[in-house]
């Protein structure tokens, strides 16, 4: 055996020890209570990561359901107004047995259903209103509902 053999043999087996060395000193280095709750942190961190992005995605669809139900609730009936009347004033005849009732949505959209009463009949009448008209001749009390209905939706 030639020393520089004898060199090789020595500085394989130093190497071999040294890493025999290292791999236990990872070991150890794992079992150390820092690394593992560095460890435990880094899987906080990530579920708390997928949690704000959960509740980003909650947030945007929510905000999404908020603005289908604002378009749906100025679609409503949000308007309404009666008038009880008697049509009958200048006979002396009856009492405010009739009615004008107004029922509008948000942009004046809906209908006008009024009734007027006699000791012999009942007449009722229903008038769509669009953008806070009517096609049809509308009556006093009629013109008067429709206008009340309209002055609340603006304050």
């Amino acid at each position: 055996m030639s020393n520089e053999e004898i060199i090789i043999y020595t500085l394989s087996g130093i190497t071999a020890l040294l890493i025999v060395w290292i791999v236990r000193l990872e070991i150890k280095i794992k079992s150390i209570p820092s690394v593992k709750l560095n460890q435990h942190l880094n899987n906080q961190i990530n579920i708390l990561q997928k949690n704000i992005a959960e509740l980003f995605e909650f947030k945007s669809n929510t905000g999404e359901q908020f603005k289908k139900a604002g378009i749906e609730l100025s679609k409503r009936i949000g308007g309404i107004e009666t008038i009880r009347f008697n049509p009958f004033k200048s006979d002396g005849v009856g009492g405010n047995q009739s009615f004008a009732t107004a029922l509008v949505d948000d942009e004046g959209n809906g209908v006008i259903i009024s009734s007027l009463y006699s000791r012999e009949r009942v007449s009722v009448f229903a008038k769509p209103v669009k953008n806070w008209t009517c096609e049809h001749e509308l009556s006093g009390e009629e013109k008067e509902v429709l206008e009340k209905v309209k002055n609340k939706k603006r304050i």
